[in-house]
């Protein structure tokens, strides 16, 4: 029997406050962001692609091209795709994985799909054909269109595949990066630009006994379907008679679970933090529609969507999801305090919905959860953007199945693993396989991310630049590595809910100065230390003080889990005027700003035509 839901606005804003810091105080350690290890040396199994045959080989390469792209996820597709449209042919891209993708390609675990709708995340739409088939695509239908890019733009002759960069160093003789592989190839380019993702540097609890487990174990971006069977379309058949730990209650737990509810013997959920979710609202998409949208349509939805979400005004919310829901209500809440002469400051007026919010989701969770202990234990205390807002219509309703269970750890997390089973409040709960739905470091640079060494003018490596704190220009570019371009730079940079918007912004901002160079015989571009000094600067100027809210946050990746003062991540860091005017600045940097901004060298036959002019 559904149980009536809270009214809006019957909460005590004293109490929740109280509440919320009670919740996050049982979570706050010493240890913050090191309860997680990086599954590399001893743990790098853990990491090793299962899509590809083993045993496979190429000869070396040697060469010379005018752009490394580094990463074949969206990152590097897009800016591949610009090149193209440029007119830029001669490029490389390399990536560890088999295919293209990215997070689409190696995270293929059961119910894997985009909370983020498929008009406006999935980019190309327009020039590659692909139609999504639904309004959140599921993640096979996403890596399919990454494919497409790169059939599109003939990038698959242009890719080198299960190859890692081992390292990039500038060469100064010849003004050019040598890029090495751990294939052996030595690739000298004129520019570089570097593509790895956040969601790519997988992390595994800090937990005891991990290699003591006798069952199968794996992270959730590494799915065994040899061991399940099935695929994530299909029924995983092995799992009839298996009982299936799952550690973890982010985004990727949401979407599995009600996957394996269906096909193992019992599924057993161990949880910290419960994730706030809402109604994702899932429809197939109206083809009629969809082919009725003029020229540039996806490019000006996008721009919608994020217009909304960070309060820009717009005359339609076109996109009308969940996710602008509480922005809409933010904006109405504000337009009435203005048409009312209401003094309520805008950070009290937001609290206020915010509160109102979540008090809604916690009352979908008591309506839709058959057991009450269950659903009290599903509540989520916080603030509404303490953690990514989630969208599930069948993640909670799994709850009321007799073969899952959830182990409540009221924060304090799971204890240990044992040859057999998960230890936690000191039960040990039997286990034929035990999956980790732990995510990723989203806040590591790209060197570390994608595991090279980046060496720049004089020897310096980026993380001997970096070791104090990112110093950059735009989060994109940085003094002592000329002709070097981070696609996806969130610290210094900027980054949305929409991330593909993002590396859009990035891959067209990248692509424009390596074609700028091209044609005006630039040898080296590089910014220089006073340039991102002014920005520096400009970003103090603008700095958003999310510090306060952050840190009354319950532990989780957005605040350094409770340490966001001494690493605020990729919220903290990032330009405080917001992702829109972040591209209105950069694109005017390429108008007015190179000449003062960067040390600029030419060819020597480029220079010579220069001169007479």
């Amino acid at each position: 029997m559904q149980k009536p839901a809270t009214p809006a606005g019957s909460h005590d804003p004293q109490a929740l406050h109280a509440k919320y810091l009670e919740e996050r105080d049982k979570r706050l350690n010493d240890m913050a962001g090191r309860q997680y290890i990086a599954a590399e040396g001893e743990f790098a199994d853990f990491t090793g692609d299962p899509y590809v045959e083993p045993g496979f080989s190429r000869e070396a390469r040697n060469e010379m091209v005018d752009v490394v792209i580094v990463g074949g996820g969206f990152a590097g597709l897009l800016t591949a795709a610009e090149l193209v449209k440029r007119g830029i042919e001669s490029f490389r891209i390399i990536e560890q994985a088999g295919d293209f993708g990215g997070t689409w390609y190696w995270n293929r675990y059961p119910g894997v799909r985009c909370d983020i709708e498929s008009y406006c995340y999935m980019p190309l739409l327009e020039e590659v054909g692909t139609v999504p088939s639904e309004r959140y695509a599921k993640g096979a239908e996403i890596f399919a269109h990454c494919q497409a890019i790169g059939r599109h733009f003939d990038l698959y002759r242009r890719a080198l595949f299960q190859t890692k960069v081992s390292r990039i160093a500038w060469a100064e003789n010849s003004a050019r990066w040598t890029v090495e592989s751990d294939r052996g190839d030595t690739i000298r380019a004129r520019f570089v630009a570097v593509g790895q993702g956040p969601l790519a540097k997988v992390k595994l609890p800090r937990i005891a006994g991990i290699r003591d487990f006798k069952g199968r174990i794996f992270h959730s971006s590494r799915w065994d379907y040899g061991y399940t069977g099935g695929d994530a379309a299909s029924k995983m058949t092995e799992l009839a008679d298996k009982r299936v730990a799952v550690i973890g209650t982010g985004a990727t737990a949401v979407q599995i679970v009600p996957r394996l509810a269906e096909d193992a013997a019992q599924v057993t959920l161990f949880q910290r933090t419960p994730s706030a979710i809402d109604e994702r609202n899932n429809t197939p998409t109206d083809r009629d529609w969809f082919a009725a949208q003029p020229k540039g349509w996806q490019r000006e939805r996008m721009r919608n969507f994020l217009s909304v979400i960070t309060l820009v005004p717009v005359h339609e919310n076109v996109v009308g999801d969940r996710w602008t829901d509480f922005w809409v209500r933010f904006g109405a809440a504000m337009a009435e305090r203005h048409r009312t002469g209401d003094s309520t400051h805008p950070a009290e007026l937001m609290q206020r919905i915010d509160y109102s919010k979540m008090e809604e989701l916690r009352a979908r969770v008591a309506a839709t959860v058959n057991r009450p202990d269950v659903a009290r234990a599903l509540q989520p205390w916080y603030n509404y953007l303490c953690k990514r807002p989630l969208y599930s219509d069948d993640f909670l309703q799994a709850f009321n199945r007799d073969n899952v269970r959830l182990v409540d750890t009221d924060g304090r997390g799971v204890e240990r693993i044992t040859g057999s089973g998960v230890v936690a409040g000191g039960v040990e709960y039997p286990a034929d396989c035990i999956i980790f739905a732990t995510g990723f470091d989203v806040g590591a640079g790209p060197h570390k991310v994608g595991g090279y060494e980046a060496v720049g003018r004089g020897g310096q490596t980026l993380g001997a630049k970096w070791k104090d704190g990112v110093r950059s220009l735009h989060g994109t570019q940085m003094s002592g590595f000329p002709n070097f371009h981070v696609i996806g730079g969130t610290a210094q940079g900027t980054t949305a809910f929409n991330f593909t918007h993002t590396l859009s912004m990035q891959a067209e901002h990248a692509t424009a100065i390596i074609e700028r160079c091209l044609a005006e015989g630039i040898r080296t571009m590089e910014v220089t230390s006073a340039a991102e000094d002014r920005w520096q600067a400009k970003l103090a100027e603008k700095h958003v003080d999310h510090q306060h809210f952050y840190e009354e946050c319950t532990p989780g990746f957005l605040n350094n889990e409770g340490d966001f003062k001494d690493r605020p991540t990729f919220i903290g860091a990032t330009y405080g005027g917001g992702p829109l005017e972040y591209e209105q600045v950069i694109s005017e940097w390429r108008r007015t700003g190179i000449e003062q901004d960067a040390d600029v060298s030419f060819d020597t036959d480029a220079a010579l035509r220069r001169a007479s002019a």
